[in-house]
């Protein structure tokens, strides 16, 4: 044997089982399955991309079967390309369509599973990236792997501009975790609301009466406004808002709005903190009767008015009221808005001040002098005057003597002989008179007028030119019980009493006498002052026959 071609089985070179047999498919995969490398399913392999469609990623996970994996499991599908590697989760190594089934974000989750499980246990903030909007909230990037956060855990307030967050990073904390489900929540608001606690035991342990700070304006109602101090909020009562008068605190403050306010209460018992905005500016009723003397003239604006008079802003701040009675010498007013408007810029009498309860008292007739004052100088009494019936009353009439200026001409002094029952007898509403002026109460502002006066008392003309005992004629012009009423001369009335009429079987004067009889009669009795004419039928009867016998004698 030839040495040369003696070869040691150690040297002996070990065959191909490829190249020396002609193989089966079969016998084929059993040799890749023995020479290829060991790989278990439910485990994290690393495969490489060898081709990038349109929706899908083909890998080589050194298998017979290549693993698939969507596109839309990459956070930047656009920077992916063949030859990359990458690492995923093996579920199993031939799926129906004879492909591997693998999970790119499964394997993310399983290498961050230890950080992610010890953050949610120690409730250790994490930092996370918003990614995109989701149906209910945003899907955020939180250790590489995909997390749910719901719209209710965004912020403190409700978010109206989530697609604004996407691409913005913040700290989150994780809420609830799901292995199976690889389920992660997280909420920013609960870091948020930590913050918030954190600044507000910090400022209000700073926080003091007297205090001065910055604030917005986070809430309006109609009993003030709540104001956000940075982690505390406070109350701004409306009247403390300004020192004069608003209705809505949304007159001066708006939502958003940031303010310059003072802390002029603290319950810490409570958290609660009262605010004020006018206690920054002096207050304007300091010194007040000095700014404002009881009779001085000011000025002001109507700001509002009510059934008995009406507010006058003087500056901001300080108000006084005009009542309805001060607000006019001569007009009947019924209310203030008969002769003022709101926004009317006007001058007023200052009548009164107290400081203490911060009011001012004004007068708007104090402008003027009272005509009242003067009232007999223009209309001296016994002056005849000339005016229009304004008003009839059961009793009397008023006459408008000048705006608001009125007298009255009672019943009584409406005629010197008739009986007026009722004054529209004589007078009607808007008819011009000439009356004479019997009488002024400048206290009670009155004056009384008189009508019948315009003439002579037909009595005391009658009586200045008769005596008693003389025999006149006279004509009935009134038929009572107790008697008859004569009219005489310059139209006078005198009365005869029923116990002298010359007929004495009758009952009562209607059964024998009658309207326009004329009868003789004797003057009995006269007074001026009473304006009383008493006359005798029987007498001068009596006195004819005495007469007549004499003559015949």
């Amino acid at each position: 044997m030839n040495e040369e071609n003696v070869v040691s089985q150690d040297e002996q070179e070990t065959p191909n089982p490829v190249d020396s047999w002609d193989l089966t498919d079969d016998e084929l995969s059993v040799l890749v399955d023995k020479y290829s490398p060991t790989i278990e399913e439910g485990k994290i392999v690393t495969g490489k991309i060898v081709r990038v469609g349109n929706k899908d990623v083909v890998l080589d996970i050194s298998q017979k079967s290549e693993g698939i994996l969507a596109i839309s499991e990459f956070n930047e599908p656009d920077k992916i390309k063949e030859g990359d590697e990458v690492e995923v989760f093996l579920e199993e190594l031939e799926g129906e369509q004879g492909f591997a089934v693998v999970s790119k974000k499964k394997a993310d989750f399983i290498k961050v599973w230890d950080d992610i499980k010890s953050a949610y246990d120690d409730k250790t903030p994490v930092e996370g990236t918003i990614v995109r909007r989701v149906k209910g909230g945003m899907i955020v990037s939180v250790f590489g792997v995909e997390s749910f956060l719901p719209g209710s855990q965004i912020d403190l307030r409700p978010c109206k501009d989530m697609d604004s967050l996407v691409g913005n990073t913040y700290s989150f904390r994780i809420i609830k975790l799901n292995w199976k489900r690889r389920n992660i929540v997280v909420s920013r608001r609960q870091i948020l609301e930590e913050e918030r606690e954190m600044k507000r035991k910090d400022l209000f342990e700073k926080l003091d009466v007297g205090t001065a700070l910055e604030g917005k304006v986070k809430n309006i109602t109609p009993f003030g406004a709540f104001i956000d101090l940075g982690g505390v909020d406070g109350l701004l009562h409306i009247t403390d808002i300004s020192w004069g008068r608003i209705q809505h605190p949304s007159e001066v403050l708006s939502i958003g709005d940031t303010i310059q306010v003072m802390v002029i209460g603290i319950e810490r018992d409570k958290n609660r903190v009262s605010l004020g905005m006018k206690q920054l500016v002096p207050d304007p009723w300091r010194n007040i009767t000095e700014k404002y003397p009881v009779d001085s003239k000011t000025k002001g604006k109507v700001v509002s008015m009510t059934d008995y008079g009406a507010f006058i802003e003087l500056e901001k701040g300080v108000e006084g009221l005009i009542h309805i009675s001060e607000m006019s010498w001569t007009k009947h007013i019924k209310k203030p808005s008969d002769i003022l408007e709101i926004g009317q810029e006007i001058e007023a009498v200052v009548l009164h001040v107290d400081p203490e309860k911060q009011r001012i008292s004004l007068g708007l007739k104090q402008i003027h002098p009272d005509p009242w004052e003067t009232i007999d100088e223009k209309y001296p009494v016994d002056s005849v005057v000339e005016g229009k019936v304004r008003t009839i009353t059961n009793f009397g009439a008023f006459v408008q003597l000048e705006e608001g200026i009125d007298g009255l001409i009672h019943v009584s002094d409406m005629s010197w002989v008739d009986r007026i029952e009722t004054p529209r007898e004589i007078l009607k509403e808007g008819m011009k008179v000439s009356c004479k002026v019997l009488k002024i109460d400048k206290e009670s502002k009155k004056i009384s007028l008189g009508l019948k006066q315009m003439e002579e008392d037909p009595v005391q003309l009658f009586i200045n030119e008769h005596r008693e005992g003389e025999t006149i004629s006279g004509s009935v012009v009134e038929l009572r019980d107790r008697g008859i009423v004569v009219k005489l001369e310059n139209n006078a009335r005198g009365f005869v009493p029923f116990s002298h009429l010359i007929d004495e079987n009758i009952k009562k004067p209607a059964d024998a006498y009658k309207i326009g009889d004329s009868l003789n009669l004797k003057i009995i009795e006269m007074a001026v002052d009473g304006r009383r004419i008493v006359l005798s039928e029987k007498e001068a009867v009596a006195e004819e026959i005495e007469a007549v016998n004499q003559e015949n004698q």
